[in-house]
Order: C-alpha cells, then structure tokens, then sequence
C-alpha cells in the first residue's frame, strides 16, 4: 500500500511538472532600438518606437513650482489623474501622466511587457521632462502598480533622475504575504493556461468609495476588465521585487495608504513601511480606499501631496502619521 501510494505521488508530481513545462507567461517586450526618445505634446515616442499616450495639466497663471510624472496602476490608464492633475496645476505644479505599455491606448493592450521595460520607460520619459522643464523639482509619483514600478525603477541600476518618490497604495503584496493555494494557483495556471482570462468580479472588491467614477471606468473600453493570468504572474513578479528593494529607496518619499484599502493587504504595505528609511513620510487615511486619488475625500491627499512638495518636513494637513 505504501509503495503504490509513494508511486501515486510520484506520478502526480510528474504530472505537474509536465504541466508547467507545457506553457510558458507570455512576455511582450519591447523592440530592437530604432531611435532616440522623444516626447511630443500628447505622445512619448520610445527608443523601440512604441507610441505611449501622454496626458499633461499644466498651471497656466503661475509658474511651474514641481513637475510630476505620475504612472497608473494594473489595468487603468493615464486617465487615473484626472482629478489630481486638475488640483495640483492650481497649486502651480505640472502633472504628465502616460499609459503603459500593454494598457490603455498604448501598444500589446491586456499584456505584461516585463519589469525592465516598465522601469526603462520611466526613466526615459523623466529625463525628457527634465529638458522641458530645467531647473525644476521633479517628482515621480506611482499609484498602486505605479508605485511597484517606481520602488523597483529607483532603485535599480538605471534610476529616473527624480528629486522625491510619492507612492500611492503601492502594489507590494508580493509571495511571501500571499496564502500557500494562491501561489501555487498562480505558477500552475500561469505556466498552462497563460492565455485565460479572469475578471475578479467574484471577489467583490470595493476600490473606491467614489461609485460614479467606478462605472466611469467600467464603460471606458480602454481599461482593461479581463485579465491574462500571465500578466497577474508578471504583476506579481513586479510586486515581489518592489517588496524586496524598498529598503534601497534613499531619496525623500512620501507615501499614502488608506486604511479602507482592499486591493494592496495593510500586513505586506506596513511591512515595506517598516523596510523604508526613518526620514519616510507616511500618511494613513482612515476613511480612505485603494484610488485613493479619486475616493470622494481625493483632496485630501491631493493637499498632502502638494504641501510635501512645498517642504517635506512640515505637518501635513490631513493624513496621520502613525497606523491607529
């Protein structure tokens, strides 16, 4: 009995590993190099050619304090800073937002082009922004998969040239926070069935307190509904190494998490807070969700944002500072 249940096992093991031979995520990197970045009004042009929509809300009856480049989170597009870029070019400061690759209107909709790409095209776009903008404090500012790409981007081998890092309910909840079955659900579909996609509406996640602006997005064809299980694997690769090198983020960072947040888990976010280095702003939002930046109370981080900016040391208006 115990040796056909030893081959039992045996043969099931075989199974699997035959499994995940069988299919591999896809990856949709970007191209050989066909010229020099370049950004244009409403479009960043990259080194392999790929077009990324570039959306811009610029102060018009002030000088330019702060530039932001800000990247949006899995799924979304440059249209997540709608309501931020409209605050914060009040408050004289400029925001340019881009989609990614693989969402929106940017090249491979609905697949994952790779950590590297992501992070390159970061730095890239922030150097452009530097020769418009010369002389002026720049910050990147990331919003969930946004702020994953910005952590692994700063403290890679090829940083954006920043002044500051603001991270928005940044995606971390990497492996080591996730249940033993959601992990191996993931390797075994990821490697057999990379091409399945999956909605998540069973889950019944709230994102957002801010209900009209969530069917906005459901009636947005750009955003993407359906997920590619190897672009969640990719995603999750992402967050792995964001949860990882978070301990490397030097420069001054602020970061904003609400605790009504049910799409980043508060046990892997306060576990990289506690990574980061003591001169780290933290701003907790007792009555705030994962969109923090478009909740119905956004003008509270918005004026956290813009007051940090002004001087990273002071009391901040509204955000706490410790978890309660």
């Amino acid at each position: 009995m115990r040796r056909r249940r030893h081959i039992s096992i045996m043969g099931l093991l075989v199974v699997i590993l035959l499994l995940l031979s069988a299919c591999l995520p896809v990856v949709n990197p970007p191209g050989k190099t066909v010229g020099e970045p370049r950004l244009e009004p409403e479009r960043f042009i990259t080194a392999d050619g790929a077009v990324l929509p570039v959306r811009s809300w610029l102060p018009v009856d002030r000088p330019i304090m702060a530039v932001i480049v800000a990247l949006h989170g899995f799924n979304d597009r440059n249209t997540a800073f709608t309501y931020t870029g409209a605050y914060l070019n009040r408050q004289g400061i400029a925001c340019y937002a881009y989609d990614q690759r693989g969402f929106g209107a940017a090249p491979g909709h609905g697949l994952w082009s790779g950590s590297e790409a992501y992070t390159n095209d970061l730095t890239s776009f922030v150097r452009e922004l530097r020769k418009r903008h010369p002389g002026i404090p720049l910050y990147a500012l990331g919003e969930s998969m946004g702020g994953a790409i910005t952590i692994v981007a700063m403290t890679g081998s090829n940083p954006p040239p920043v002044d500051g890092v603001i991270l928005v309910a940044p995606a971390v909840w990497a492996r080591e926070s996730m249940p033993w079955y959601q992990r191996w659900l993931l390797a075994v579909t990821s490697h057999t069935l990379p091409w399945l996609e999956l909605t998540g509406k069973s889950l019944k996640i709230k994102p957002s307190d801010n209900i009209e602006m969530l069917r906005d997005l459901g009636r947005d064809p750009l955003i993407i509904k359906a997920t590619r299980v190897d672009a969640m694997y990719g995603l999750t690769n992402l967050m792995d190494a964001a949860l990882a090198q978070s301990a490397r983020l030097q420069l001054p960072t602020l970061v904003l998490y609400g605790k009504n947040d049910q799409v980043i888990p508060k046990e892997p976010t306060l576990k990289m807070m506690d990574k980061m280095p003591e001169t780290t702003r933290k701003l907790f939002y007792d009555d705030g969700y994962h969109m923090l930046l478009r909740d119905l109370q956004r003008e509270k981080p918005m004026a956290d944002i813009a007051a940090w900016i002004t001087d990273h040391g002071k009391p901040l208006p509204y955000g706490r500072e410790t978890w309660q």
